[in-house]
């Protein structure tokens, strides 16, 4: 399973999802800019000593992450999505795209996906969840669906 994280804001965010991306044998794509520097050992420490067997590919831009991606099929999470997350059927190389923790993905990004963007349920007046606990409830979902295959 492939996790993208579109111009992650947080350290500490990154290097639990980093955590999560190595557990699970997923693949981290990180689409800069960051908001901050992959050597802050705050990030590194979030990710403890899972972060050297983590597969991560960082991108200069959104442009340069379409372009070498170009199989599987691409999913969106966001508030303002009409699906839920557990509407859909995920397969292995798909990419599980994730925004920016204070704004969210942006419209023009999703829009041309519209079809495959979804949500997380949660409460009315609340903004979002965390989105390293959005990120592992997603990508156990898709896990789930493909019987945790690999995984003990």
């Amino acid at each position: 399973m492939n996790i993208v994280l579109y111009e992650p804001e947080i350290h500490s965010n990154t290097g639990n999802i980093a955590r999560t991306c190595t557990i699970t044998g997923s693949t981290l794509h990180l689409i800069k800019p960051l908001g901050f520097s992959l050597e802050d050992k705050y990030l590194k420490r979030a990710g403890l000593d899972y972060w050297e067997f983590l597969d991560l590919i960082v991108y200069q831009n959104y442009q340069e992450f379409l372009e070498k991606n170009q199989t599987g099929t691409m999913y969106f999470f966001s508030t303002k999505g009409d699906l839920s997350y557990t509407d859909k059927k995920y397969e292995e190389n798909d990419y599980l795209i994730f925004g920016p923790e204070t704004r969210g993905l942006p419209i023009e990004v999703m829009e041309p996906h519209w079809q495959n963007v979804c949500k997380i349920p949660m409460g009315e007046k609340f903004r979002s969840l965390n989105l390293s606990n959005a990120v592992a409830i997603v990508l156990y979902e898709a896990l789930r669906q493909e019987n945790f295959k690999g995984l003990k």
